[in-house]
């Protein structure tokens, strides 16, 4: 039996790094045992779950959070054939973990390998997170020149604005209360950036887009007041994306005024809605959203570098959480380093 430390919630709002035991004789004859050196946190999904607000059926404790990490291959099942003892690879879905069992066949959820070296494994770890962003833009369909902005300037934001850059949205622009995230998104390509608490604030993206509105935006914040200030700012015809993840309606929407009478598209475009294997314009599959990605990091054209802010030991990840949980500003990036933990 392999013991493996484990981070979990078991209750809500209660996290704590945990060991386990994994039975590595049982690997199923498809899969690969992955030896974690990086997870990323994604802070607005795994937050809503641990404290129990996901708006899921499925919710329930413990909950296992975490679902993008990097790691090393040690032992491979029977079946497989594309991977080899020491790949680096890609692992979704697993948890923040030390050692993962994950499929090796190249469907939604599975393994993915990193074969270029230019690529820093730990920028590497929001890789999977990254493909909700590709997923959010590329549903918008940008064509070159249109105007674009980004509501909310976290990591899925930051990685968004990245992918609209290249897609060629001009002026590209993002919002977010942080004045330090909107600096960031200065550095990494938005043409402008605003404070939605500006009384101001419509005016002055419309004044950036000659009057008329942006043509598409990318609405992360997952908040109903913030969609509502969006379809306020969007063009005639606009179409908004709905990365984040909105669980609460809590905010009122004038469905006539605000979106039947200026004709705006509302695009659902959460993950579970891609295509499984075989990608179409809009809507990529996983694996060819981390080709990208990994191609995007390999060349330079995109900085993860940048949104990582703060790494830590898995050990710390009580205190992280609970900092999460009532911070109103935390840090944009967070990676757990796997290699900090003592073998076992």
């Amino acid at each position: 039996m392999l013991p493996i430390k484990v981070i979990v919630a078991r209750s809500a709002g209660k996290v704590e790094l945990e060991t386990l035991e994994l039975d590595e004789r049982a690997l199923p004859h498809d899969h690969l045992l992955v030896k974690t050196l990086y997870s990323a946190v994604s802070a607005g999904t795994e937050c809503a779950w641990i404290s129990g607000n996901s708006n899921n059926v499925g919710q329930k404790f413990p909950f296992y959070p975490g679902y993008s990490a990097v790691g090393k291959v040690i032992r491979l099942g029977k079946q497989v054939k594309n991977f080899a003892l020491g790949d680096s690879v890609i692992v979704p879905w697993g948890g923040h973990r030390s050692y993962t069992l994950t499929p090796s066949t190249p469907a939604w959820g599975s393994a993915h390998k990193i074969s270029d070296s230019r690529i820093n494994l730990k920028d590497a770890a929001l890789a999977h997170i990254a493909s909700f962003s590709m997923l959010g833009v590329r549903k918008l369909k940008v064509e070159m020149g249109e105007s674009l902005m980004v509501a909310g300037l976290g990591i899925l934001g930051q990685i968004a604005l990245q992918a609209a850059k290249y897609s060629g949205a001009a002026p590209l622009l993002g919002c977010d209360f942080s004045p330090q995230r909107r600096e960031l998104a200065l550095k990494l390509g938005a043409d402008a950036v605003f404070d939605p608490q500006s009384p101001d604030f419509i005016e002055e993206v419309r004044a950036a887009t000659n009057g008329k509105g942006v043509n598409a935006v990318v609405e992360v914040t997952g908040k109903a007041a913030a969609l509502k200030q969006a379809l306020g700012y969007t063009a005639k015809m606009g179409r908004i994306s709905l990365l984040g993840c909105t669980r609460i309606p809590d905010y009122p929407i004038d469905f006539y005024r605000e979106l039947h009478l200026p004709g705006i598209t509302l695009i659902g475009a959460h993950t579970a809605n891609r295509p499984s294997s075989e990608s179409r314009p809009g809507e990529w599959c996983e694996h060819d959203d981390y080709n990208t990605i990994l191609k995007f990091l390999a060349s330079g054209r995109f900085d993860f570098a940048s949104l990582i802010q703060k790494t830590l030991s898995p050990t710390d990840c009580t205190a992280l959480y609970d900092m999460l949980l009532n911070h109103p500003n935390p840090p944009t990036g967070i990676v757990f380093d796997w290699n900090l933990l003592k073998e076992p």
